[in-house]
């Protein structure tokens, strides 16, 4: 193999993996655990909306301890 080719090659894969990476395909899988909030808060209220990284189980029990939140159990049936 001859040195042009090489350099060629190295220079295509480099390509290559600025493209793939500029569109996003590279983030593969997701880092968030399935029972933590990452989803869209829509039409939920401010003070029912989950904070970021909170456990949405955890949560739920917190809304149904207090008087004034306990409205906010019906977003997360």
């Amino acid at each position: 193999m001859d040195w042009k080719s090489f350099v060629y090659g190295i220079f295509t894969m480099l390509i290559v993996l600025l493209a793939i990476t500029s569109f996003g395909f590279a983030h593969i899988g997701n880092n968030y655990p399935e029972n933590v909030a990452t989803a869209s808060t829509g039409d939920i209220p401010q003070k029912c909306q989950v904070p970021a990284g909170q456990d949405i189980e955890s949560w739920k029990e917190h809304l149904g301890h207090h008087a004034d939140t306990q409205e906010c159990l019906k977003y997360f049936n």
